[in-house]
């Protein structure tokens, strides 16, 4: 009965769809969540790469390794996308017209960041995760550039 109410009253006074985070002002910004992720990105690749087949005849050890290989996709190809979340609330939501006097690279910088992101998700490349590396520290110079603030890039995986 309840349930047949609150239908009766969303026909009538239908709820305002609403967006969070970075729709809304409230000015939290930033790039150390696309660091952390990009960082994830390239351990994976890192350890994947690194992963050595077994021998075929092992079961066992070949059921161990795909999971092993299933599991570090799966994490890096989550990453990267959270990676390019993040960089695009940066680009979309923080960065201003203004601020490309100071940084008339900033497009350019963003959009090839994005596109690394999406190759890091579909192959596994260390060449292409230490460009998504360089290009995320790139936005973070430009990031505290823009706040005025000298951050130190300092890596979370050491």
């Amino acid at each position: 009965m309840l349930k047949t109410i609150l239908d009766a009253l969303d026909a009538v006074h239908p709820a305002t769809a609403v967006e969070a985070h970075c729709d809304g002002p409230c000015g939290i910004y930033d790039p150390a969540s696309a660091r952390v992720a990009g960082e994830a990105v390239r351990s994976m690749t890192k350890k994947i790469l690194s992963l050595t087949p077994p021998d075929a005849s092992d079961g066992a050890a070949m059921a161990a390794y795909l999971n092993t290989l299933s599991r570090y996709v799966a994490i890096k190809e989550e990453e990267a996308q959270a990676c390019k979340d993040q960089l695009l609330i940066l680009w979309t939501d923080f960065f201003k017209p203004q601020h490309l006097a100071a940084h008339p690279g900033l497009h350019d910088t963003f959009w090839k960041a994005a596109k690394l992101c999406s190759a890091c998700k579909v192959e596994v490349s260390a060449q292409h995760a230490d460009e998504l590396m360089d290009a995320i520290e790139a936005i973070h110079t430009m990031f505290w550039s823009v706040k005025g603030r000298d951050v130190d890039w300092v890596l979370a995986g050491g």
